[in-house]
């Protein structure tokens, strides 16, 4: 009984912070933000797709920053003709370093209300670091693409969500970056947050953490960027999934623990305006306090287990082919 108890409270401490699942059974609408303009990052495929059709549905103008030309035409096509909203297409590789320009040209003029920084790069499959394949270009590219692109993107758009006092910014991170990850040392690097030790403060009506610090960057950036402007009316937020059926995860078959990418979003909404971190979706949720209540000592050699185990099926698949 009393390992039940403590475990039980271990429990409580790591998953109250990240999610109370009651909250997934309201919706917070984003009436509080009246400008209707919305971008997404990363947004013709997956979570950053998902999240422009959640927000059309709003009747929020669209603005769709994506690589290909081609597929932010498709995407835009759909939005505009299934939800009935304006949308606005911008070209960029979020790879290279001298896009911020042509996007800050774009966006002049357009009254911001939430931004949603989702674009992000992993690794192919599974590797030890020294043998990834061209690692100096894939170290500068990983960086720029999930660490430069949220300090850019919110530095562009930031100034005049404070100059309106409102504003959101949901920055999609992951929960590969909860624990050191081995074999995907640089994205989960990029994407690690804080979660051990934690314990719920609530202050002006949101839902924030504190506890014992990892290193990391986007979550951190994402609860600092919230601490220094939530009193200017501006709501950030650090989305933390496990994994989900998209084309960057490579599982195209939904599960009861990966959803698809509509599934999660929908229920990620739910939290927005409610907690400044989330895991998004309740099985994720529990997926995530099972990580926290495990020693990392397991944890990494679980980690690395499974890691080889793709690794393995990757370089038999491939030397196949």
């Amino acid at each position: 009984m009393f390992a039940i108890s403590f475990l039980g409270r271990k429990a409580r401490k790591c998953i109250g912070p990240l999610e109370d699942l009651n909250s997934y059974s309201t919706f917070l609408p984003l009436t509080f933000i009246s400008c209707g303009i919305f971008v997404v990052t990363g947004g013709t495929d997956g979570i950053g797709k998902s999240y422009a059709e959640e927000l059309a549905k709003c009747g929020m103008k669209v603005v769709l920053i994506s690589r290909s030309q081609d597929k932010l035409n498709e995407v835009s096509r759909e939005i505009r003709e299934k939800f009935k909203v304006e949308t606005k297409t911008i070209a960029a590789d979020f790879a290279s370093e001298d896009i911020y320009d042509k996007i800050k040209t774009s966006l002049e003029g357009l009254k911001i209300g939430v931004l949603v920084n989702n674009v992000g790069i992993s690794y192919e499959y599974p590797e030890y670091f020294l043998e990834i394949p061209d690692l100096d270009n894939t170290i500068k590219k990983m960086l720029n693409v999930n660490i430069l692109s949220v300090c850019k993107m919110t530095h562009l758009v930031l100034p005049g969500m404070v100059e309106r006092s409102k504003g959101v910014i949901l920055n999609i991170s992951s929960a590969s970056g909860m624990n050191p990850f081995p074999l995907l040392t640089i994205y989960s690097a990029t994407k690690v947050n804080s979660t051990i030790c934690i314990y719920t403060v609530e202050a002006k009506g949101y839902i924030s953490e504190m506890g014992m610090p990892a290193e990391g960057f986007v979550d951190f950036f994402s609860q600092c960027i919230h601490e220094e402007y939530k009193s200017k009316g501006i709501f950030v937020q650090s989305v933390l999934p496990f994994f989900v059926a998209t084309k960057m995860s490579k599982i195209r078959k939904p599960s009861l623990t990966v959803p698809t990418s509509e599934a999660y979003v929908k229920s990620a909404m739910k939290t927005v305006g409610l907690k400044t971190r989330t895991n998004g979706y309740p099985i994720h949720s529990l997926m995530g306090t099972i990580v926290c209540m495990l020693p990392s000592s397991l944890y990494l050699k679980l980690s690395m287990y499974r890691g080889k185990s793709i690794r393995a099926r990757y370089l038999k698949k491939a030397k196949k082919n």
